[in-house]
């Protein structure tokens, strides 16, 4: 059964970088089909996606991330990741990597789309 592992999360202030990354337990050949995102759970908020990548690495993001977060993937390591930049206390939440296993060539946000999560990493964002 597949896994997804994320890490890097943590507690910075404001302006400050990160990188999560996300390793998957899957072979490279098979890895590098997925469509993979990361979505983002904020206490009292619904899961929303935030980026995603084809498996030719075409990449979609939340408008209110664009031109801060950079998602990319590396198929030898069987890991996305996801640069973020110049965060902001609005970026405050728990950040999934998931899996969309539907072999679409094109990306979806919707969370249904995605039928392998991981457990998450916190990321705090202090003002």
């Amino acid at each position: 059964q597949l896994q997804l592992e994320e890490s890097g999360g943590g507690v910075v202030q404001a302006g400050h970088s990160l990188r999560l990354s996300c390793s998957a337990s899957a072979s490279a050949r098979v890895f590098a089909t997925y469509n993979m995102a990361w979505f983002r759970q904020a206490p009292g908020k619904e899961r929303e996606f935030v980026a995603g990548i084809s498996r030719v690495s075409l990449t979609l993001y939340l408008d209110s991330v664009k031109n801060r977060f950079a998602m990319s993937r590396d198929n030898a390591k069987n890991t996305v990741y996801l640069q973020m930049n110049d965060l902001t206390p609005q970026d405050t939440g728990i950040y999934y990597c998931a899996v969309d296993h539907g072999g679409l060539p094109t990306l979806r946000s919707g969370p249904l789309a995605y039928t392998t999560w991981g457990q998450g990493t916190q990321v705090t964002v202090s003002s």
